[in-house]
């Protein structure tokens, strides 16, 4: 029925000339491949899990340490550089990296990074002129960054024309016909072009991809190119900004403004590359949506700019559904902001979102007693000892503080073998759950709130080592996405806790120096808010990132608290949380001590009455990127640290 669709003679005339081409191109690329990678070329392609170590630069991570080895430093410290960039999250390169630093003979110019693409150092570049207000600088690094972007596209492009991949394929499964075939791999040629545009904007060691990176040049480089007088190319660029969003009110406002600048009469053309650009990603677009709707294919549109008009109507159905559930989730948090009464007597909120210039944040005084906090202290000694994995070591990040831990499973097991009581085991459990009802109540009420991770640290300050010290106790983050202050993102991927809903942390003591919690922007120098530590003292807030933050260096003493993480994902609930109730709840049997009775040789003066139960064992285990060019802020500079972690 297909084939009688069309006049026969003109069918074949059209399948022999489609097909005439394509062997011709078949036979030039098996000739060059064949000169090039003979004698056989397949043999040559590397395996999806080599590729992905490339990707991540782990050779790099090797040659670091051979380089080493043969005392060839300069080659050393930019290998290791090289995979820092991609891998800034790993923490023992960092180290290695400060080890470097340090060494004599070492010279700055050695940490290079040997992978860089050359469109992102220069749009790093270009923005960085861009927002110091170098505007002729800046317009010289975005042309360079867009020009290398283009050609980096197309490169990435012809990669995409390989063989057929599919991992889900079975050797059982009835294989295509002909044209089915044909389809299929075209359109897997399609979409993995469609994808390049994410490949040449991610940042080198991320997954995320920086939105609208062809658009953002335009945007950036039309105010810049106005900034220095140059109206025309000004022009030209906001008419090529608008063939990805041709309705954006305040571009077709200047574009209104240069017309008059420049004359009625005056032509403005969008940049003849960008029309090619949006012409041929409109019409691959249109055949891979009706692959989608017709074939049963699968698309995830890497671009925000698709017009509505090209996007099935099923499709656009379950788009507006997503915008629904965002708006309303967005109304839930506005709504969250006026709150009852919190679920225990005594507590009192000191500090909420209005007062600490921020989103989700609040402030709760009141939560544990004195005598409460001096019981947890003790299990603090024992941390010392027999924590986990931070014993007798440097914190993981500042080697001027001891970093001591605690989970709740390890607390019991300490019970277990004697070495701590086991009401102050009972206490941090009781003393957490408490803290997660308060949080729901106030953030999410009605709404369950999971542990994620509960764990009692402590920050001890190194005698002797404080004397001009610049560092941290712990450098600004967000609890769920990795923050990069120089792009003003903050990507959720591993190995960020990207399940992590909200944040807390129970203050134990304030006898120590330095140590307060604090707030900042997304450029994680300009501080919003402060908390400073105190007995009973819980700070709360959302763990994503309209909340970074960090804690001042302890220069004299040793700060305690209960650091909480909690989700509203079941399945990522902490399961050391489970068990520790587990072992509790055997405890108690074995003891005859239910709860709310004394046990024999236990002094329970110290406990109080408004301490929750210990918990139930049945628990169990964004928009798009504003205009930089329409609406700037200048934020002054306070406090500069860049990790990540």
């Amino acid at each position: 029925a297909c084939a009688r669709q069309e006049p026969f003679p003109a069918a074949k005339r059209w399948e022999t000339a489609l097909l005439g081409a394509v062997l011709q191109r078949a036979g030039c690329l098996q000739s060059c491949l064949g000169r090039r990678l003979s004698p056989a070329p397949s043999a040559h392609r590397a395996s999806r899990a080599v590729r992905r170590d490339f990707q991540r630069r782990e050779p790099y991570n090797y040659l670091q340490v051979a380089f080493f080895k043969l005392k060839k430093l300069d080659q050393a410290v930019s290998a290791a550089h090289t995979f820092f960039v991609a891998n800034p999250q790993h923490l023992q390169m960092r180290e290695d990296i400060e080890k470097y630093r340090r060494m004599a003979g070492v010279k700055s110019d050695s940490f290079r990074d040997l992978e860089a693409t050359p469109h992102w150092e220069a749009y790093e570049a270009g923005v960085q002129h861009y927002d110091a207000d170098e505007y002729l600088q800046a317009v010289s690094r975005l042309e360079e960054s867009l020009t290398e972007a283009l050609l980096a596209l197309e490169e990435c492009r012809a990669l995409c024309e390989g063989p057929w991949e599919d991992e889900e394929e079975e050797e059982e499964e009835m294989q295509p016909g002909l044209y089915e075939a044909i389809a299929a791999h075209y359109i897997q040629i399609l979409k993995c072009r469609q994808q390049c545009v994410l490949e040449i904007a991610t940042k080198p060691g991320r997954i995320s991809a920086t939105e609208d990176f062809i658009p953002s040049h335009l945007d950036l480089l039309q105010f810049a190119y106005n900034q220095v007088g140059n109206q025309t190319v000004a022009a030209e660029c906001a008419a090529s900004y608008l063939l990805f969003y041709p309705s954006d009110e305040p571009m077709l406002e200047k574009m209104k403004q240069y017309r008059k600048e420049l004359g009625e009469d005056t032509a403005v053309k969008a940049r003849q590359n960008i029309q090619q650009y949006v012409q041929r990603s409109l019409m691959e677009k249109k055949l891979i949506y009706y692959a989608v709707e017709h074939l049963g294919e699968t698309f995830n549109d890497p671009d925000l700019w698709t017009p509505d008009e090209l996007i099935p109507e099923n499709l656009k159905e379950k788009y507006r559904e997503d915008q629904e559930k965002q708006k309303q989730e967005t109304v839930d948090v506005e709504e969250r902001e006026k709150r009852g009464s919190l679920p225990f007597e005594g507590i009192t909120v000191t500090m909420d979102s209005h007062q600490m210039n921020g989103t989700q944040r609040v402030v709760f005084d009141g939560v544990l007693t004195e005598s409460e906090c001096k019981d947890l202290l003790r299990l603090t000694k024992a941390a010392g000892e027999a924590g986990d994995g931070y014993r007798a070591r440097r914190s993981p990040h500042t080697p001027h503080e001891r970093f001591e831990g605690l989970t709740v499973l390890k607390a019991v097991q300490l019970a277990q073998n004697g070495d701590v009581d086991w009401r102050d085991a009972k206490l941090l459990l009781q003393a957490s759950e408490k803290s997660r009802k308060i949080i729901e109540s106030y953030f999410t009420p009605g709404k369950k709130l999971h542990f994620s991770f509960t764990h009692l640290v402590c920050r001890t300050a190194i005698d002797g080592q404080q004397e001009g010290r610049m560092d941290l106790s712990h450098p600004v983050h967000a609890d769920n996405c990795l923050l990069d202050p120089e792009g003003q993102e903050c990507w959720k991927e591993p190995p960020a806790y990207v399940y992590r809903d909200y944040s807390g942390i129970l203050y134990l003591n304030d006898d120590f120096q330095g140590g307060g919690l604090f707030f900042t922007e997304m450029d994680t120098v300009t501080v919003t808010a402060e908390v400073h530590p105190k007995c009973g003292k819980l700070v709360a807030f959302s763990s994503g990132k309209e909340n970074p933050h960090g804690v001042w260096a302890v220069s004299r003493g040793r700060r305690c608290a209960i650091a909480l993480w909690y989700t509203h994902s079941r399945e990522h609930a902490e399961q050391e949380r489970v068990k520790a109730e587990e072992l509790m709840e055997q405890r108690a049997a074995e003891q005859d001590w239910p709860d709310g009775s004394k046990h024999q040789g236990t002094d329970d003066s110290s406990r109080s009455s408004s301490e929750p139960s210990v918990p139930n064992r049945g628990t169990k285990s964004a928009t798009r990127r504003q205009k930089p060019g329409l609406d700037r802020k200048e934020h002054p500079k306070v406090l500069r640290a860049r990790d990540e972690f």
